[in-house]
């Protein structure tokens, strides 16, 4: 089977706009002519379509759904990765929460929880790995779409390509400052099940 994950399109957060609530950012304009851009694009009908229950995958993956609406969707816990305390930094700006952040990922524990609301590293490969158990339970020759968030995609992706390394050494390549995030908004991610192991499947094109 096949799956493209799809990091949903620019959001107000990704523009800089402070939030208060991680799970209702929604897209800007430019997110939403993306995520129109991505419904178009497709050249296959998929058997599922998965989303996060946040509201920029949603509505990200709305003109994709829209599309195909025979094809079933579906909400999993694909949310995003939640690494600081929300409680003590939602609605904060980024130059504040720096600091943390070079803290967090320097000192590289993987089972390191900040605080109510946020989540381990460990747990977020955990929460990848299930979904990846749950995709590759699909039938052969299945293609589903699930649109997600970039460092669960990141995660998603460190499962398959860095089998080799332990949660340490996955969270020691995840991160670096200054650095464009990994996954832009609206890339796609593929992945193929052959022969019982997951194998990254060559670049989508955008």
């Amino acid at each position: 089977m096949r799956a493209i994950f799809i990091r949903h399109g620019e959001s107000t957060g990704n523009a800089g706009i402070p939030c208060h609530d991680l799970a209702t950012i929604e897209l800007t304009e430019r997110g939403q002519e993306q995520a129109r851009h991505v419904a178009a694009s497709w050249t296959e009908a998929p058997a599922l379509i998965v989303t996060s229950p946040y509201t920029r995958t949603r509505q990200t993956a709305a003109p994709t759904i829209a599309r195909f609406p025979h094809t079933p969707v579906e909400v999993w816990p694909i949310e995003e990765f939640t690494y600081l305390q929300p409680a003590r930094w939602n609605g904060t700006p980024s130059a504040e929460r720096m600091p943390h952040l070079e803290r967090y990922w320097s000192e590289a524990d993987p089972d390191y929880c900040d605080g109510e609301g946020a989540e381990s590293f460990a747990t977020l490969l955990r929460r990848g790995g299930a979904a990846l158990a749950r995709l590759a339970a699909m039938p052969a020759g299945s293609l589903v779409y699930v649109f997600g968030h970039g460092q669960f995609i990141q995660a998603a992706h460190a499962i398959v390509a860095d089998a080799h390394l332990d949660d340490r050494g996955k969270m020691l390549g995840f991160w670096r400052k200054g650095e464009p995030p990994a996954i832009g908004n609206a890339q796609r991610v593929g992945f193929q099940w052959l022969g019982g192991r997951w194998e990254c499947a060559p670049p989508v094109a955008a």
